[in-house]
């Protein structure tokens, strides 16, 4: 059966491109920034994009909501920060509320940055699951690494589920893959060779490791980059030039350390080969950074439909068993 869902913060794809290979549907994706919104349209011509602020947003939906989903903002949580939590303006968290109280979706899926478990934020996220609670749902968080579930970088992120309480019986985190990723050379080596870059090979067999978790970078500071002095310094280690985000392949007689184009970034996402971002560079790269690996977001999508398959078929039985009683 079809399952139906609403995203908010949407970004340019990555947890709705997930959720859709899971099996969901999506009535609308809510997104500020207009880049991303149009990479979304670009991408999916058919999704309903709403191009705004989540404070302004109220949805009407003609059907029984199944999912509400989004990666609300990282820095109010996040340690390169300053961690204000609920003294950030853009702590989301408090607009996911009034949706789910609004919306009554069975399940609620929300990505964020690890810093959200620091000791810091014990009572913000006890305030969550009692709030989360009184509307009717079992609450859990679990720390994942995008590493664990085919992507070739480590990206820890917690993943918050909230599922109604007559149906969380059925949820179960998914367990890691039991096969590695790819290398970071393993996965580029096609798109450093395009050019016949004459060290390619030599290039491959180096870069024998995933990669350090790839960083949006800020709005307000600068262009496209690796991050700060510690992440540059592992890319360094792969053999990459984390300075900066290249415009092509190396060419031929390219010596040095090579940059990442935007489509090797978005490769190492796990955003798949024609998935087309919008904009700018910067723009492209940011929007790349900032997303949600897609195959991590599938894989804990299709646990929660496998917990709402179960819970009709349950449903079902229970309602067969009463038939012929």
């Amino acid at each position: 059966m079809a399952y139906y869902s609403i995203e908010i913060c949407a970004g340019a794809g990555g947890q709705a491109l997930g959720l859709e290979k899971a099996g969901f549907k999506h009535l609308e994706l809510i997104e500020i920034d207009s880049n991303a919104c149009n990479t979304l349209r670009f991408n999916r011509p058919n999704w309903k994009i709403i191009e705004g602020d989540i404070c302004k947003y109220s949805p009407k939906p003609a059907i029984e909501l199944d999912l509400l989903a989004g990666g609300v903002p990282c820095p109010p949580f996040s340690v390169a920060g300053k961690q204000l939590g609920s003294d950030d303006e853009r702590d989301l968290f408090p607009e996911a509320l009034r949706l789910v109280s609004e919306l009554k979706p069975k399940a609620v899926m929300l990505e964020n940055v690890r810093g959200i478990l620091d000791s810091i934020f014990d009572e913000y996220r006890a305030k969550l699951i009692k709030s989360l609670e009184y509307l009717g749902y079992t609450t859990e968080w679990r720390l994942l690494n995008a590493s664990d579930f085919g992507v070739s970088q480590l990206r820890p992120r917690v993943i918050f589920i909230a599922m109604r309480k007559d149906i969380a019986p059925h949820f179960f985190w998914p367990n890691p893959f039991n096969k590695k990723p790819p290398t970071v050379g393993e996965l580029l080596y096609d798109l450093m060779a395009k050019n016949n870059w004459k060290n390619a090979d030599w290039w491959k067999n180096n870069a024998c490791d995933i990669a350090p978790t790839i960083v949006g970078g800020s709005k307000k500071h600068g262009g496209p980059d690796l991050g700060p002095t510690r992440a540059r310094k592992a890319w360094a280690s792969l053999g990459v030039d984390g300075k900066g985000i290249a415009n092509d392949s190396p060419e031929k007689e390219f010596d040095g350390m090579p940059r990442l184009t935007v489509e090797m970034v978005a490769r190492v996402q796990g955003f798949p080969a024609d998935w087309i971002f919008t904009g700018s560079k910067t723009s492209k790269y940011r929007q790349v950074g900032n997303a949600f690996p897609p195959p991590v977001a599938r894989t804990v999508g299709f646990q929660i439909k496998k917990a709402l398959d179960m819970y009709y078929a349950f449903a079902k039985h229970k309602i067969l068993e009463r038939k012929f009683a």
